[in-house]
């Protein structure tokens, strides 16, 4: 398996991660032959850092670092909430509003690796920055509907709670197409059985931070997928570059937002 590299210097590479691939080895998946970790390190020929996560089943943007001391910087900024992740992902129905949502989050426990973790952790703070791009409307009758619409969705983590976006959407009624844990089985449906599609439409488009030696304030952003751009062309959306780099911490519609975390 190859990996699309979006960005690389001395330091730092960024690459695309497809949906499907885990970015490190679990015991959750002993017997998955690929990781992005793995095919990063085989790309530039040394040991290399992750320093931010996506589910297996979200594509887009993933940063490495090429050493500890590196990672640890852009950890910093991650912790500082000065790292920007912008997203893409089409979801149930009509989003209307640019909206800021916040809606703390109880922290999802895994059955054997969170054994030991207290099962009544009080919920998390959890924001999360949404705006809605393009709507459809498609003659595909879903339930009691003769119709099923659709959005697509810019969203912004502000916070990097587990599932903070699939699960935000869910509280919203907007699940995300494509989401078998936090979504809308009938609409998940629709896609694959009148769209022939089946994967998470949840994408990582665009991540900002300052790079930890030069200093310099970087935008790596990648492009849409095979999948997306015959959706697109199904539902007469436009490809159209919607601004994430606009002003750096700008986006229309907001105020300017600092940022971090995961979907």
């Amino acid at each position: 398996m190859e990996l699309q590299a979006l960005y690389e210097d001395e330091y730092l590479i960024a690459i695309h991660k497809p949906a499907g691939l885990l970015v490190h080895r679990t015991y959750l998946a002993r017997k998955e032959r690929w990781f992005a970790m793995q095919l990063v390190r085989d790309m530039v020929g040394t040991h290399v850092y992750p320093v931010h996560r996506l589910d297996r089943p979200t594509s887009g943007v993933l940063l490495f670092a090429k050493s500890s001391e590196i990672a640890h910087q852009l950890n910093l900024q991650f912790q500082a909430h000065t790292i920007e992740k912008d997203y893409l992902a089409i979801c149930r129905g009509y989003v209307t509003e640019t909206e800021e949502l916040d809606y703390p989050l109880k922290e999802e426990l895994d059955a054997i690796a969170d054994v030991h973790a207290d099962p009544d952790k009080p919920a998390q703070e959890a924001v999360t920055w949404y705006k809605p791009l393009q709507t459809v409307e498609l003659p595909i009758p879903c339930g009691r509907y003769d119709t099923s619409r659709f959005s697509l969705v810019q969203m912004r983590p502000l916070t990097g709670r587990k599932h903070q976006l699939r699960r935000h959407m869910k509280h919203l009624f907007h699940p995300i197409i494509g989401d078998t844990s936090h979504g809308d089985g009938r609409q998940n449906r629709v896609f694959r059985d009148h769209l022939e599609c089946q994967r998470l439409m949840l994408i990582a488009k665009r991540l900002a931070f300052v790079h930890p030696v030069t200093g310099e304030k970087m935008v790596v952003e990648t492009e849409l997928e095979a999948e997306w751009l015959t959706l697109f062309e199904r539902f007469g959306w436009s490809t159209q570059d919607y601004g994430f780099d606009a002003g750096w911490t700008e986006l229309t519609g907001s105020a300017s937002l600092p940022s971090a975390g995961s979907m």
